[in-house]
């Protein structure tokens, strides 16, 4: 294949890559705009709280959600950033591979302009003709002349092609470049803003009683159940088959984040924390029959039925599983969510996971079916 065709091939390839992740960006942008609309709703809403005491309890627990968000807004600039350090790469990679091949044209045409000099000067056009042995050969001669004179005209056409396209993609990269040094600025700003937010919130808990810190953790608490949903989920996990095998007796299971730490138990539930980004995994095979929205953390509950067993997953940052999906042992659900320990204010991420049985009555400790 022909230089300049492959050059224009490996175009062709990369330009619906960069268009996807213009998209991807730009959805990021959108993520993040959406994140910092809301992050300026609550502290409008904090700042009305400052000064009356009584609503101490209500500011510290606003606080606390806006250091969750300001955690989701870093993580989305994050991946907006780590989206266009790829892009930088590909942009990159492809000047690079133009002005390699620029290079080679340019060297290319020198070496026919010399040679086309150098027989002007000696006149070795008209020997080369008239050494021909018939009409035919010199006809066929003279054609291969006009070929090799073409041939120049096309390389210096498309040596000025490749300077432009050269010169474009040098700007696209410059300006990914500015794009990412901006991006990256916000990050600063926005961890600045995090550790601003933190220490107010850490004071604010500091001036609350014991009774009051009590209170405002068993409302926490409260907000984190998942029971009420059980109720409805388990008619719709009737005749289900998938994972079917699944029972109480279940055991030596791996837990469902990866990397992760059981923190505490509570009856049906468990919270485990893991590393940031960490992926969320179904713990046996089964059929997703629920995804929630959380109105307050705006983090994701996923619901998984196995058999008639339910497990749930929430405070998953990001999904990547539909309603009624088949979902096999260890598929991946998601990725773990920040959450704010309320009396500290210190930013851990961790999954809050439940298990249900079909009896209603029979509780079934989480740390069961887990491996010891």
């Amino acid at each position: 294949m022909k230089p300049h065709l492959l050059l224009t091939l490996l175009l062709c390839c990369c330009l619906p890559a960069a268009a996807q992740t213009d998209r991807r960006v730009a959805e990021q942008k959108r993520v993040i705009a959406e994140l910092e609309k809301k992050i300026a709703a609550e502290e409008r809403q904090i700042e009305r709280l400052r000064n009356d005491r009584s609503a101490t309890e209500e500011r510290v627990r606003r606080l606390a959600r806006q250091i969750e968000s300001r955690n989701r807004l870093l993580d989305e600039t994050g991946r907006q950033a780590d989206l266009l350090r790829e892009e930088i790469a590909r942009t990159d990679s492809v000047a690079g591979d133009l002005a390699a091949s620029l290079d080679r044209h340019r060297t290319q045409y020198a070496a026919m302009v010399r040679e086309a000099y150098r027989n002007y000067r000696h006149r070795d056009y008209l020997t080369y003709l008239f050494s021909s042995r018939d009409f035919t050969e010199a006809a066929r001669r003279i054609a291969t002349l006009r070929e090799m004179a073409l041939l120049r005209e096309r390389t210096l056409e498309e040596i000025g092609r490749l300077t432009q396209q050269v010169g474009a993609e040098r700007e696209l990269l410059a300006m990914r470049r500015s794009s990412l040094d901006s991006v990256l600025r916000q990050l600063r700003t926005q961890r600045g803003k995090l550790e601003r937010d933190a220490d107010n919130a850490r004071s604010s808990v500091r001036r609350m009683s014991q009774q009051e810190k009590t209170a405002l953790r068993r409302k926490v608490s409260q907000e984190q159940q998942l029971d009420a949903a059980i109720g409805e989920l388990r008619k719709l996990t009737k005749g289900n088959t998938e994972g079917a095998s699944f029972s109480s007796k279940t055991t030596g299971l791996r837990l469902p984040v990866a990397g992760g730490k059981v923190k505490s138990y509570k009856e049906n539930m468990a919270e485990i924390t893991g590393p940031r980004g960490a992926d969320v995994v179904s713990i046996y095979d089964g059929k997703v029959v629920e995804i929630k929205r959380n109105r307050i953390t705006e983090q994701y509950d996923v619901y998984v039925a196995h058999g008639q067993y339910i497990t749930t997953y929430a405070n998953l940052a990001a999904i990547c599983v539909e309603k009624g999906q088949k979902i096999a042992r260890n598929g991946r659900l998601g990725t773990i969510g920040p959450a704010v320990d309320i009396l500290t204010m210190q930013t851990e991420y961790k999954m809050v996971f439940g298990i249900y049985p079909p009896d209603p009555k029979q509780k079934m400790r989480a740390s069961d079916c887990f491996r010891k």
